[in-house]
C-alpha cells in the first residue's frame, strides 16, 4: 500500500514528487513510457525558468526535476497508466505491464496536449521555428515575421503578445470570420502589426533546418500559395488528458479537472490534481511547478487527518 501514486510527470507531477518525497510518503510516480516530462521534452531553449539566467534546454530541465525528486527517494516507472479506480478509500491503479498499484492517495498531472496541425515534418520543425507557447517562445523572433494559426481567443492572445517581439504577425485562419470573443476581435483588428489571412489552411512547411514560409490552401477555390515567414505558432487549442479518470472525477466542460479553488481537491477524497490538466489559462512550467507544490502539501494534510 502506497501514501501516494502520481500519474504522469512534467514540472507539476516532479515538483509533486519532490515535496512528497520530502514529507517522507514515499511516492510512486508512474511518468510514462512515451512522454515522461511532459511538454517540455519537445522545447528547446527555456529562458523564463527562474533561476537559470543563462536560459537551459527543455529536456535538460526535466532531467533536473527528476534528479531532484529520486535524490528525495521518490520511486519512478516509466510505464502507461492504464486503469484506474479512484472512486473507493483506496485507489486502484493499474499498468501497461499488468501491474497492480494501490494507494491512500493518487495525484493526477497527467498534463495536457497541444493540438497540431497535422502537416509533414510539424513535429521535425518543433523548436525550429514552429511553436505552440508565444510566453515561452515569443522573445527569439524579434523583428520577424511569423504567422499564428487559429481563430479563438487563445490565437487572439497569442497574436497580440506576438506583436511586442515581431515586425508582423499573420494570423492564418480556415474561415472567414473568428470565434474569439469581441473585444479579443477589437483588439486584434486595430492592431497595426497584425494582418488577417482569411479562409486559409496551411498544407505544407518549407525550411530546413528552419522553417521559412508555409505553403497556403484556401479552403473555397483550392488554390495554393506560398507565404514567407520565419516563426509559425499554432493556436487551435489543446486537450487535457483525462480518458482515464473522466468518468471519476468532475470534469469542467472544456474538459479540464475541476479543482476547489485554489487548492488541488477534485471531487473525489483522496485525489488531487495538478498542472495543465487543471489549467486552460496559463500552462506555463513555473505555474505547473506550483500547483504540484500544493497537490503534494494537499495530499499529506489528507493523509495526517485520517
Amino acid at each position: 500500500m502506497r501514501e501516494v501514486i502520481i500519474i504522469g510527470s512534467g514540472p507539476a507531477g516532479y515538483t509533486a514528487a519532490i515535496y512528497a518525497a520530502r514529507a517522507a510518503l514515499n511516492p510512486l510516480m508512474i511518468a510514462s513510457s512515451v512522454e515522461p516530462g511532459g511538454e517540455l521534452m519537445k522545447t528547446t531553449d527555456v529562458e523564463n525558468y527562474p533561476g537559470f539566467p543563462n536560459g537551459l534546454m527543455g529536456p535538460d530541465l526535466m532531467a533536473s526535476f527528476q534528479e531532484q525528486a529520486e535524490r528525495f527517494g521518490t520511486e519512478i516507472l516509466f510505464e502507461d497508466v492504464t486503469e484506474v479506480d479512484l472512486t473507493g478509500d483506496i485507489k486502484i491503479v493499474k499498468t501497461g505491464n499488468g501491474e497492480t498499484y494501490e494507494a491512500k492517495t493518487v495525484i493526477l498531472s497527467t498534463g495536457a496536449a497541444y493540438r497540431e496541425l497535422g502537416v509533414p515534418r510539424e513535429q521535425e520543425l518543433s523548436g525550429h521555428g514552429v511553436s505552440w507557447c508565444a510566453t515561452c517562445d515569443g522573445f527569439f523572433f524579434r523583428e520577424k515575421v511569423i504567422a499564428v494559426v487559429g481563430g479563438g481567443d487563445s490565437a487572439m492572445e497569442e497574436a497580440n503578445f506576438l506583436t511586442k517581439f515581431a515586425s508582423k504577425v499573420y494570423v492564418i485562419h480556415r474561415r472567414d470570420s473568428l470565434k474569439a470573443s469581441e473585444i479579443m476581435q477589437k483588439r486584434s483588428f486595430d492592431n497595426e502589426k497584425i494582418e488577417f489571412i482569411w479562409n486559409s489552411a496551411i498544407t505544407e512547411l518549407k525550411g530546413s533546418p528552419k522553417l521559412d514560409g508555409v505553403v497556403l490552401e484556401d479552403t473555397v477555390t483550392g488554390e495554393k500559395r506560398d507565404l514567407a515567414i520565419e516563426g509559425l505558432f499554432v493556436a487551435i487549442g489543446s486537450d487535457p488528458r483525462v480518458s482515464l479518470i473522466e468518468n471519476q472525477v468532475e470534469i469542467s466542460k472544456d474538459r479540464f479537472i475541476k479543482v476547489d479553488g485554489r487548492t488541488s481537491k477534485t471531487s473525489l477524497p483522496g485525489v488531487f490534481a495538478a498542472g495543465d490538466v487543471i489549467d486552460p489559462i496559463y500552462r506555463q512550467a513555473i505555474t505547473a511547478a506550483g500547483s504540484g507544490c500544493v497537490a503534494a502539501l494537499d495530499a499529506e494534510h489528507y493523509l495526517s487527518s485520517k
